[in-house]
């Protein structure tokens, strides 16, 4: 998942790039509203941590223009903790409004709610090399031969593919796929990915399924 932070004091910034990314995230950081504004034109973010304060292109005026194109996810951070500073957000299009100085626990805990809430993308089919997996058939592939996989492994590698490229930590998968929260123990994420591995890898020299020490997984084609 991937996070794009638009704050200008930079210790603020560089606070929550390291707190989500230990949480697991992809982050990048825009220091001001026109930065923010091209990089979410040019990116692709499931989720926006957006200053109210900004220089040159304010909070208020970006929001704006987010929510001409996008329904990604905004949580607006401020300063300004008035009751009509909150309407103005939501009533703008934010999906949550929380008042500088706040809690990380607090704000990390709304932004995997929302993100967990956020709009999925119909896909009808996902493709990595010979593997194919039809959602809507629950019919998966590899190599034209079909694999039987439980529930839990079906959404399981559902997810992995539908982040290909990009390394998921083990509290996210299980917060996804069992619903666990970020304090559980995730070894069960290691079985399943052990078992997956045993139905979708182990017959083939191409493996597609991945461990990044001391990140998580990810599926992807390797060289």
């Amino acid at each position: 998942m991937k996070i794009l932070v638009v704050e200008d004091e930079p210790k603020t910034a560089d606070y929550l790039k390291k707190g989500f990314s230990e949480s697991g995230y992809l982050v990048e950081v825009a220091k001001d509203g026109l930065e923010g504004k091209y990089m979410i034109e040019e990116g692709n973010f499931d989720l926006i941590i957006l200053d109210i304060m900004l220089p040159g292109l304010d909070g208020w005026q970006l929001l704006k223009t987010i929510r001409r194109t996008s329904d990604t996810p905004v949580i607006c951070l401020s300063a300004r903790d008035a009751v009509e500073d909150k309407v103005r957000g939501l009533e703008q299009g934010a999906d949550d409004y929380l008042a500088k100085p706040f809690s990380y626990a607090e704000l990390l805990a709304r932004a995997r709610k929302l993100l967990r809430r956020g709009p999925q993308r119909e896909v009808s089919l996902y493709e990595l090399a010979d593997l194919q997996l039809e959602p809507l058939s629950r019919r998966v592939t590899r190599g034209g031969q079909r694999i039987d996989l439980t529930n839990k492994e079906f959404t399981l590698l559902q997810l992995l593919l539908s982040h290909e490229g990009e390394v998921l930590s083990r509290t996210y998968i299980a917060s996804q796929v069992w619903h666990m929260n970020f304090d559980s123990d995730t070894n069960v994420v290691d079985v399943a990915i052990r078992r997956l591995r045993g139905k979708i890898d182990d017959a083939y020299d191409q493996k597609l399924i991945h461990t990044v020490r001391g990140m998580g997984y990810v599926c992807e084609v390797r060289a």
